[in-house]
């Protein structure tokens, strides 16, 4: 009885700090999604999926500071050719981004789209309300309720370059908010690309659906801000023959909480999402997975790869849900931590509930220091300690990287990695 109290304490105090915007298609899913939220509640340390990480700050009336971070590098993804949408302190900025138009793609803003016909009311909200059960995301529907703004991506061909979302944080104090709804119509293709820290505290929603041989590639760099704390969340259902991928790559902030919900509905669909992050010190990091298969001959892979040291903490919560019927299913899980020091932590909460007789399943996950044999070889080699540790802290991070399928995005993580590393080694 004290924690529901609590819950619905720190609910109604994160509410009365928000304004529901009214009008439009998108009122009717924004009314349903807080009702699911007033009967979820806000998330506790004592609900399931978040016993290894502090919701506290993630659900407070107000953004806890966050100090800005500058430098002198250029901005992520700044050398690939793309289209690219700025947003500032989670408010778009017209000025900073391109035109939206773009061949085989209809672009335009969540906050524009007010015609009491549109695309997106189909989706709004409908992906986020079936990625509820059988686990509670109530930061989730908070989004879907309150979001100002997003971005609203129609694509009815394939796209002639990625489309790259840049989140700017310029405010000590912000709180953003974004909700973005993807289509992709029957053999449809777009790469979406995301960077920046967004802002002091940061609550994303993206729902994407894939129809029938269509292919969404996304590719993610968190970083910069340390003080930063983001709660993200992906909803995905795949048609037949589609292809989704995701890479994910964080670097700081002191509290991150990205999940992904992914359907496969079609026959013969294929799933891949996959994580790298390096933590030093006051380091948060979770990444919690759930991919259910709802059809014949899908494949799903979870690469998740996590370098911690100097007190951080990683945690890797995945679940592979095969239903009754998904025969030949291939289901692929790994969660693996590269701990560099005694102080660091990795949590780990694989899942396997399969209902089918004809799968290949499987899920491993490990945690452990340097390979101290390898580290040895390369010294005798000639290669100071320094910089033979990144090299094989690269190695170990590879399978995951090796996930992004287009080259320069996947050299241009390779390359934010390496500079990481190096900073913090000096």
């Amino acid at each position: 009885m004290a924690d529901a109290a609590l819950k619905r304490t720190a609910t109604e105090d994160r509410l009365a700090a928000l304004t529901l915007p009214r009008g439009g298609w998108a009122e009717a899913p924004r009314r349903e999604a807080l009702d699911r939220l007033t009967a979820m509640g806000l998330p506790t340390r004592r609900d399931e999926y978040w016993k290894y990480t502090r919701p506290d700050t993630l659900v407070q009336a107000d953004a806890p500071a966050a100090a800005l971070f500058s430098n002198e590098e250029p901005p992520v993804f700044s050398e690939i050719d793309r289209l690219n949408i700025v947003f500032v302190d989670g408010v778009f900025d017209a000025d900073a981004s391109d035109d939206l138009a773009m061949s085989g793609v209809v672009i335009e803003r969540l906050a524009e789209a007010g015609a009491d016909i549109h695309w997106a009311q189909d989706l709004y909200g409908r992906l986020e309300a079936r990625g509820q059960k059988p686990v509670e995301r109530p930061l989730a529907a908070l989004n879907t309720a309150f979001a100002p703004d997003g971005i609203l991506i129609h694509v009815t061909g394939r796209a002639e370059k990625p489309v790259n979302l840049t989140y700017r944080h310029n405010s000590e104090t912000s709180d953003a908010i974004l909700h973005h709804v993807i289509r992709l119509d029957e053999g449809a293709g777009i790469t979406v690309i995301e960077n920046g820290p967004a802002a002091a505290r940061f609550n994303k929603v993206m729902e994407v659906d894939v129809a029938d041989h269509a292919t969404f590639h996304h590719v993610r760099a968190q970083g910069r801000d340390h003080e930063r704390r983001a709660a993200t969340h992906i909803f995905t259902r795949l048609g037949t023959e589609s292809t989704f991928k995701s890479f994910t790559l964080t670097v700081n902030g002191v509290l991150t909480r990205n999940e992904c919900v992914i359907e496969l509905t079609g026959d013969d669909a294929v799933a891949h999402v996959a994580g790298a992050c390096v933590g030093d010190g006051d380091f948060h990091h979770d990444d919690t997975v759930f991919i259910t298969h709802d059809a014949v001959n899908c494949e799903s892979r979870q690469v998740f790869k996590k370098v911690l040291r100097n007190g951080a903490t990683g945690v890797f919560q995945g679940k592979i849900l095969v239903k009754a019927g998904a025969q030949k299913t291939d289901g692929y899980q790994i969660s693996q931590s590269l701990l560099l020091d005694d102080d660091s932590q990795f949590l780990a909460k694989p899942e396997l509930e399969i209902y089918a007789d004809d799968v290949a399943c499987s899920h491993g996950s490990t945690s452990g220091a340097i390979d101290e044999d390898a580290l040895f070889y390369m010294r005798s080699r000639g290669v100071p300690e320094g910089p033979a540790t990144d090299l094989l802290t690269l190695a170990f991070l590879s399978e995951a990287v090796e996930e992004i399928d287009d080259e320069p995005l996947r050299d241009e993580i390779n390359g934010l990695l390496s500079g990481w590393l190096e900073r913090h080694r000096s």
